[in-house]
């Protein structure tokens, strides 16, 4: 049965979403991350996928106080992305709390770099970030257009040992238009054994179901809570 990974995108410490990754369309939330992660507990979540838009932008960890908030108040194993630039951004995410980090612009920008971590930290603390729009890779903080394409890019990290991925289709996040299936059976067909976490574009629970359907092995998801297009009563089939 598919994961079910619910995101908590921060900026100044308050939980927002963006549209397509375009900071001027952010919408505040809730003031208080915790009390949504907190929520999210109560519910029968246990993973929650964590976003520094701030550290995205600025290119280095900012929010890891609102992590180690969420980490002491509750139990939720944490991935945290966003900023993870060098040595000593990833060392302050596990020391906030973090039980996993999502990297992507360091893997197309510092390979060598990405690789050192793949070697230090067991391989189910490392997901590697796959951000496509255009049918190639998207980093910091979306802002800047690759030239990775995406099935070049996944099978590099694959034949170095990377299981966890998670994959954005930026063209569809914060839509609610739907997920983009077919771009997530293909990539299951190429890699049957890899942990692929599904983001961007989910709007009801049908569209989890049909991930589900479909094989995926996990889906994040944020804006379709927060505008109530999904209800946490409606999760509960995935998180009994």
């Amino acid at each position: 049965m598919i994961d079910i990974i619910p995101a908590i995108d921060i900026i100044d410490g308050k939980c927002v979403r963006l549209t397509q990754g375009d900071y001027d369309t952010k919408k505040i939330y809730n003031e208080d991350p915790v009390e949504v992660a907190k929520m999210f507990e109560a519910h029968g979540i246990t993973r929650l996928h964590t976003v520094d838009l701030d550290g995205a932008r600025s290119r280095h960890i900012v929010n890891y106080k609102t992590i180690e908030k969420i980490a002491d108040h509750t139990s939720l194993v944490i991935d945290f992305g966003g900023g993870i630039k060098s040595d000593s951004d990833i060392d302050i995410a596990f020391a906030s709390g973090a039980t996993m980090v999502t990297i992507g612009s360091v893997a197309v920008k510092e390979p060598d770099l990405f690789a050192s971590w793949l070697e230090k930290y067991n391989d189910n603390k490392i997901i590697l970030g796959a951000d496509v729009k255009n049918g190639l890779i998207s980093i910091n903080g979306w802002k800047e257009e690759g030239e990775d394409q995406l099935m070049p890019f996944l099978r590099k990290y694959v034949s170095k040992g990377v299981d966890n991925v998670l994959c954005t289709d930026i063209s569809r996040d914060g839509m609610l238009q739907g997920p983009a299936i077919q771009l997530y059976k293909d990539i299951m067909a190429e890699f049957q054994d890899m942990y692929l976490i599904a983001s961007g574009g989910v709007s009801c629970i049908e569209d989890i179901d049909r991930l589900n359907e479909a094989g995926i092995p996990a889906v994040v998801f944020g804006k379709a809570i927060y505008e109530g297009k999904i209800t946490l009563e409606e999760l509960e089939k995935y998180v009994g």
